[in-house]
């Protein structure tokens, strides 16, 4: 009698310790990536004979899958929509790519692959933007666009380099215009000037650009 009341005890007690356990804990879950945005606006300031000065924003949202929306880049009065897909590789040296493919309207219509990159090492940076767009209205009209940059980064808020582009949204007397750029950063905002073609008629670019 005196064992089957021990025996009774102790499967009380257990009991009692299994129910202040409670249920194990689930395993984590992993962390769904977070689209990431960012809207950039660049202003071109335009010498009187390469025609007049406006203003080009880009919004973009990311997560693996790139989207972005586009005015007044590929043409004035010219809008586009892209897709494209995000690719990361490496540590040390990082290569970021973005192949895309977009609907150009308006002033320029057309259809165009393109591809983003940058090559990052320390503090050196090689980025390319650029794209072919195929004008389905006047097959004259198709066109190169690129934008290549080479920056420097002495301390984090800080770039400097040199810069390229090959546009139609206005015309220059040279096809490739050269320059240099100065840019600024703080939190989530960044500042940038362009000069291009200094030695001549410069064309200058304000860009400011938010991240969030």
């Amino acid at each position: 009698m005196k064992a089957a009341l021990h025996l009774a005890v102790v499967l009380v007690l257990c009991g009692c310790r299994l129910l202040a356990q409670g249920p194990p804990n689930p395993p984590p879950q992993k962390a769904a990536n977070p689209w990431t945005y960012s809207l950039t606006i660049d202003g071109y300031i335009v010498p009187d004979q390469d025609g007049p000065s406006y203003a080009s924003p880009v919004f973009t949202a990311d997560n693996k899958v790139h989207l972005e929306a586009r005015y007044n880049y590929e043409n004035q009065r010219t809008g586009s929509l892209w897709v494209g897909y995000d690719f990361t590789f490496g540590k040390t040296v990082q290569l970021a790519l973005t192949p895309m493919i977009g609907g150009v309207f308006g002033r320029t219509t057309g259809i165009a692959p393109g591809l983003e990159m940058s090559l990052t090492y320390k503090k050196i940076e090689f980025s390319l933007s650029n794209e072919y767009v195929f004008d389905t209205s006047n097959s004259s009209g198709s066109f190169y666009y690129s934008w290549p940059q080479l920056t420097y980064s002495p301390v984090e808020w800080f770039r400097i380099g040199g810069v390229a582009q090959h546009t139609k949204a206005f015309q220059t007397g040279l096809e490739v215009q050269r320059g240099f750029l100065v840019g600024f950063s703080h939190k989530q905002v960044e500042f940038t000037t362009y000069v291009f073609d200094p030695e001549q008629s410069p064309t200058v670019v304000l860009e400011v650009g938010f991240s969030f």
